[in-house]
């Protein structure tokens, strides 16, 4: 499995050297090894899925467990230690530690299903600079799926970097009226959030060797980027650093004018601001990424003067980005932060981003950006599951990751096939068009209700969890509950936009748009179908039978679910211990005068 990663990484690059080195004058060419690419992309990720789902379904029936998780990791770059300098172990090192895991390999499976989705509806609708276009497009593929491959932090934040430079030349080169100032925005705001994030990750692998050598000076401690081993130093040290405050309540020394417990305290003190502040460096970045409300306003404009295809993946990937960051990196490496900061704050400010959302859906009469603007309120869902900070939270959470991504991937392909015939989005040009679009209006249909949570179909279990989920809460009796509450009111106003977009749009008398010069309106075809269908077959396969899904994402689930459960452990400790520490230091301050 190792080896087919590394494989379906460099195909994309490859890929893009080929078409671009093509040139201009050979796009049918272009067009036909663009779609042996993404073909050969979804087969191998398909393989991937099946071989690392089959064990884990069976394991999960057997009551067996195997090692689940399949990585690669050379060195890329190896720290040198010196003598005036942190004492490090010698095996410090930036790895190209990229791997397979439960949470990742849903979202890298989904990435190649609307990548071949993506290149297929740009077909006819991409005439000019061809090979460039399609080029820009693997070099978005590369960086997606290494995003969701990378478990080093650096290789993460590289790849996430460079989703920057593609997306904005195909918003920018091919997008509507307004694609150079929709690509600027777009740039200038993840730009800004994303090295406001590399701050946030250097910054966690540098102050946590710093703080275990000052806890026991006689150990080098690892300087790595390797989430996984971050993540479990960051529990180990949230651990030690309170037991020596406990232990050292019983034997209090003076050391230098400060007891030990005095030491210890402030050792904790600082470490917790430290993970305040990391949190917040890395909330940033994601929360653009996403975007959560206020930094959501890059958004509606980016979907409408992309190409359909850059509104495909923008959609059904590149926001996922940040969810996936809250998920793999904000949780594990600053969990006590995440629980008394996260939990209250990006909580309150989903519900404000699903009600905000859907509001503002319900008054567009541009269909694509109705679909941008239930973007925000649909993550506004997810980001609620995962600050749930359980493991029914966290499960929605991701489901909803898929199911947003099929689901708006989907909505987006279909406006844009709409767009394609008759050259508006106006919802009051159209009238009755499944009348005239036969097909059209089915998978519209079909998409409206998978995208509203229609029970057996995928948005239904998503939302159900996450909801569920913060209902269940453990950090408030009051506050859970509510959340959950005002956020089940986003799925009432999203059937309200969604229902009214295809009433005035597929049912009534027919009205359609002025069509002159385009020749007759076509219903679907096999090229149309070829990307619309696994996308629909998926959304009524999660929502009939979503058991190998559970399966395969319940391992990692639990380990994140269990690292929250742990910091409310630690946070129920302090709250209780708070008093008898301070009755102590006074006590040993009095002895020492």
């Amino acid at each position: 499995m190792p080896e087919l990663l590394l494989l379906l990484l460099a195909l994309p690059l490859v890929s893009a050297i080929v078409v671009a080195l093509l040139g201009p004058g050979r796009a049918p060419t272009v067009r036909w090894i663009s779609l042996a690419s993404v073909l050969l992309s979804l087969l191998l990720a398909t393989i991937i899925s099946i071989q690392f789902a089959i064990p884990r379904v069976y394991e999960a029936s057997s009551g067996t467990t195997r090692e689940g998780v399949h990585t690669f990791q050379p060195d890329w770059i190896k720290f040198k230690t010196r003598e005036n300098l942190l004492p490090l172990s010698a095996d410090s090192a930036i790895q190209f530690y990229v791997g397979i895991d439960g949470l990742n390999v849903w979202l890298i499976l989904l990435t190649a299903l609307l990548m071949m989705a993506s290149v297929l509806v740009s077909w006819t609708a991409i005439t000019e600079r061809v090979h460039e276009f399609h080029a820009w497009l693997f070099v978005l593929q590369l960086g997606m799926t290494g995003v969701f491959a990378s478990f080093d932090l650096i290789v993460f934040y590289v790849f996430f970097e460079l989703t920057l430079v593609p997306l904005f030349f195909l918003i920018g080169i091919w997008g509507g009226p307004q694609r150079q100032y929709a690509a600027r925005k777009f740039f200038i705001y993840t730009l800004g959030g994303s090295l406001i994030t590399l701050l946030g990750a250097i910054s966690i692998a540098l102050v946590l060797p710093q703080i275990e050598s000052e806890r026991d000076p006689g150990q080098n401690p690892r300087l790595t980027f390797a989430i996984p081993e971050l993540a479990t130093a960051v529990g180990s040290l949230n651990q030690n650093l309170l037991d020596d405050v406990q232990n050292r309540e019983r034997a209090p020394v003076l050391v230098e004018g400060k007891s030990e417990l005095e030491i210890a305290r402030d050792r904790l003190a600082y470490w917790q601001r430290v993970q305040l502040w990391v949190f917040i460096a890395m909330m940033i970045g994601f929360a653009v990424k996403v975007p959560m409300v206020p930094l959501h306003t890059w958004l509606p404009l980016a979907h409408v003067e992309a190409p359909t295809a850059g509104s495909v993946l923008l959609a059904g990937i590149l926001l996922k980005l940040g969810t996936y960051g809250f998920l793999r990196l904000c949780l594990p490496l600053a969990p006590d932060a995440s629980l008394r900061f996260g939990a209250p704050v990006l909580g309150t400010l989903a519900v404000v981003g699903i009600i905000y959302g859907a509001f503002c859906s319900l008054a567009q009469d541009d269909i694509k950006k109705l679909v941008a603007y239930s973007s925000v309120s649909h993550l506004g869902l997810c980001m609620l599951g995962l600050f749930a900070l359980n493991e029914v939270g966290l499960t929605g959470s991701l489901l909803q990751m898929i199911n947003h991504g099929l689901s708006t991937g989907a909505l987006f392909l279909l406006v844009g096939m709409l767009y394609e015939r008759y050259h508006t989005r106006k919802m009051a040009d159209y009238g009755g068009m499944g009348a005239r679009l036969h097909l059209l209006g089915v998978f519209m249909l079909f998409i409206t209700l998978s995208s509203i949570g229609l029970p057996g179909l995928n948005g239904f279990l998503g939302e159900l969890l996450a909801l569920g989920g913060m209902y269940d809460f453990a950090g408030s009796q009051v506050q859970g509950p509510l959340l959950a509450t005002l956020g089940a009111s986003g799925v009432l106003l999203g059937a309200w936009y969604m229902l009214t977009m295809f009433r005035r749009v597929f049912c009534g008398p027919v009205k359609e748009p002025h069509h002159e010069g385009h020749g007759l309106i076509g219903d679907l075809n096999g090229r149309e179908l070829a990307a619309l269908l696994p996308i629909a077959g998926l959304c009524l396969a999660l929502g009939v039978y979503p058991r190998p899904f559970f399966d395969t994402v319940r391992p990692e689930i639990q380990v994140v679910a269990g690292i929250a459960e742990q910091a409310r452990k630690r946070a129920a400790t302090e709250t209780a211990s708070a008093p008898r520490e301070e009755q102590k230091v006074a006590e040993t301050r009095e002895a020492a005068r």
